[in-house]
């Protein structure tokens, strides 16, 4: 397998980012303006949907609070005409990504794909070509952990370090994908860097992970949770010097308990399928925005800008470094709070709180009553990749028990929702929990915040 992979760009990419680090917050500014300059070149020049939405005046000068607000939903009901290759189809990547065993593949030997989880309500395809994988790559391994960026410069790819990455794993997801991409760039990650799937039963997992010994632990914060608990009870014996987090929001309450279950500190990053690595926490703990590549505007619910210091309604994001399929002011939908004035870390570049995906962990009474964790992705990534379904709200009523929501009605609803509870049933049986109750609810809407997105999993309250 040919990974996407330029080694030429990644040392120019790197060299800059590197520089940055270093200079004052004017270099930040100027980069981006050159950048969405080149950005807005590439999508007049490519973009048959941008060149309809843009007005006939826009050129590659034109500020980029004066460019429309783009959607998911629009974008994708428009793939085609959006990316700015014509031989990339939605038909045929929807194809692709539909088939398991081509998870890491380049397509036409020359995009890395990956699909995103519906947590609007849409779910997205992603393609990223050799340029902005360099800029990804750059980002990861010079700011993953500031702390010792000489020996990040020097161990970029981290072959000195036993890496586990647990989480979803039966579908093409950014995190999954770039992990598996890694491993075939390189052999020896492909011996150093294991994933492990979030969807099996946790002594499955356990066992798994006390083999491997990993020093690293890369997962989301629920699932980390978890392990700090199997650790705490004597199940979990591995010694990791660091957990990479993200994914998820991670409290000071989880965080703290995280530190304490694996005696490690926690290093907490910021991404999501249209960036892959927009932000991670400086030896201050404070997340800094990659804003010399991505460009975050956060707006009220009526898209206005909102003041530093004051909690968004959703984010706009501007990726800089992906001219293919261009996402210029995309409603996002998370809520950032932009920091004002500098870090005590002397990075110029910004730092920002993320409110992201807040979604419960499931404690279910299992066989003989013993209790089992049902962790959220995994519960998601069940019902998005076995059952088809993207738009659902599920609620813990009992130890036993769940009510589902799902917004179809009709004959398409129930077959939707027969789905749903054949594959939540399969897999609460795997995880130890054998009778699983699942209550209907067809034709009820999902509640969502202001931004849109839902709170999908929520755990019983009694």
């Amino acid at each position: 397998m040919t990974a996407v992979f330029d080694p030429l760009r990644l040392s120019a990419v790197s060299l800059d980012v590197m520089a940055v680090n270093r200079g004052p917050v004017q270099g930040v500014v100027q980069r981006q303006q050159e950048r969405l300059a080149q950005l807005l070149d590439a999508t007049l020049k490519g973009s048959r949907l941008y060149r309809r939405l843009l007005a006939s005046s826009t050129t590659v000068a034109t500020p980029l609070r004066d460019l429309p607000v783009v959607s998911r939903a629009q974008l994708m009901e428009r793939f085609d005409d959006w990316v700015t290759d014509p031989r990339l189809s939605l038909d045929a990547l929807r194809a692709f990504t539909a088939d398991p065993s081509r998870i890491a593949q380049p397509w036409q030997g020359r995009y890395m794909v990956w699909e995103s989880s519906g947590t609007s309500g849409q779910p997205g395809i992603f393609v990223q070509d050799a340029q902005a994988m360099a800029v990804y790559d750059a980002l990861e391994a010079l700011r993953r952990c500031a702390p010792r960026p000489l020996a990040r410069w020097l161990d970029p790819l981290s072959l000195a370090e036993r890496i586990a990455f647990v989480g979803a794993t039966s579908g093409h997801f950014a995190s999954y994908v770039s992990v598996q991409r890694l491993r075939a760039l390189n052999p020896w990650l492909a011996g150093n860097t294991r994933s492990f799937s979030i969807q099996v039963p946790t002594p499955e997992l356990v066992a798994a992970l006390n083999d491997f010994a990993p020093t690293v632990l890369a997962t989301y914060p629920t699932a980390a949770a978890l392990l700090a608990d199997e650790a705490g009870s004597g199940a979990l014996r591995i010694a990791p010097r660091e957990v990479w987090t993200g994914g998820e929001t991670l409290s000071p309450t989880v965080r703290a308990h995280i530190e304490q279950g694996l005696d490690c500190p926690v290093r907490n990053s910021y991404g999501a399928s249209e960036f892959f690595t927009m932000g991670w926490e400086c030896a201050h703990g404070h997340m800094h925005l990659n804003a010399d590549w991505v460009i975050l505007e956060p707006v009220d619910e009526h898209q206005r800008p909102v003041p530093p210091g004051q909690p968004s309604c959703s984010v706009l994001l501007t990726n800089l470094a992906n001219t293919v399929q261009p996402l210029i002011r995309y409603d996002l939908g998370d809520q950032v709070t932009l920091q004002a004035g500098p870090c005590g870390c002397g990075s110029p570049l910004p730092v920002i709180r993320v409110q992201g995906r807040q979604d419960d962990a499931l404690h279910m009474a299992g066989r003989g009553g013993r209790p089992v964790t049902l962790l959220p992705m995994a519960l998601s990534t069940v019902l998005e990749d076995d059952a088809g379904v993207f738009d659902f709200y599920l609620r813990q009523q009992d130890d036993h028990t769940l009510v589902l929501r799902l917004p179809a009605a009709g004959e398409a609803g129930q077959a939707a929702m027969d789905r749903c509870c054949t594959a939540l049933k399969a897999f609460a049986k795997a995880q130890g929990v054998p009778r699983l109750r699942v209550l209907p609810e067809l034709g009820l809407p999902v509640p969502r915040g202001r931004s849109g997105k839902a709170r999908r999993i929520v755990a019983c309250t009694a």
